[in-house]
């Protein structure tokens, strides 16, 4: 094996995998709107493509579980196909899966989310349940560390959902989730109490896609490349890796 994913091994290959695993990985998505030129899927799989990369890294000391299909995706909701997770179920099932995979005696956790949505809830959860099960929780978003690539190739003032990084990633992770031939621009409102609420500004406060892009995206997915993403994921890739090499002190024979 070149990586311990959960999903493709039996319960004796876990048994022997968990002679050296230290932490689990456990990717989180979404079930959500990307416009009209990426699947729904999106954020679910671009967030299990990464964990099992990062799981290949940092091989034999990790392993990689299941992925949190589902988020909280309220401001989504009005996009037909959407499916929002309340933050309390989301923090619900992410504790039973540490329960159970504490019960197996791994007690280190690394929540990987794909979805800016959900980050204030695992903001939440990585606290409460890093104090009430007494284990170490982590967690990041899959490519926000990549900061020179991101600042290098991203060049739209406001990017960040169906744009030029998320369609870039998926055609170097997963191509299957774009529709080349509706790549779109984001048609953006130019008006509205949005722009109030974005983060970054002096207030903060829920507000409906729709009330920032009438097709659900942002940014210009026209500039979207594979180079582009392969940039932005293994910078960000690199960036995991190292932390978590370090934070773990684990002996990893190449990050590369």
């Amino acid at each position: 094996m070149k990586s311990y994913v959960l999903t493709s091994m039996t319960w004796e290959e876990v048994e022997a995998a968990l002679k050296t695993v230290q932490l689990a990985i456990i990717p989180i998505g979404a079930h959500e709107q990307h416009g009209p030129h990426m699947t729904e899927s999106c954020d679910a799989v671009l967030a299990e493509k990464m964990a099992e990369k990062l799981g290949e890294r940092l091989f034999p000391y990790v392993v990689v579980t299941p992925t949190v299909n589902m988020g909280v995706s309220a401001h989504h909701m009005n996009f037909p196909g959407t499916i929002s997770l309340q933050p309390t179920t989301l923090i619900a099932i992410l504790k039973d899966m540490i329960s159970s995979l504490k019960h197996h005696g791994i007690e280190r956790f690394l929540f990987l989310n794909s979805h800016g949505g959900n980050q204030s809830t695992l903001n939440v959860a990585s606290s409460m349940l890093t104090e009430e099960m007494n284990v170490d929780i982590y967690y990041a978003k899959t490519t926000a560390s990549a900061k020179k690539a991101i600042s290098a190739f991203i060049t739209s003032p406001l990017f960040g959902h169906s744009c030029e990084r998320e369609v870039s990633e998926a055609l170097y992770l997963a191509p299957h989730l774009v529709r080349p031939d509706k790549i779109t621009k984001g048609n953006i409102q130019e008006s509205g109490r949005w722009k109030q609420l974005r983060p970054g500004k002096a207030l903060q406060g829920f507000y409906r896609y729709e009330e920032m892009t009438s097709n659900g995206c942002i940014g210009d997915a026209t500039k979207a490349s594979r180079e582009i993403g392969e940039q932005i994921v293994e910078e960000a890739l690199d960036n995991l890796a190292k932390e978590l090499q370090q934070l773990l002190n684990l002996q990893v024979e190449s990050l590369y």
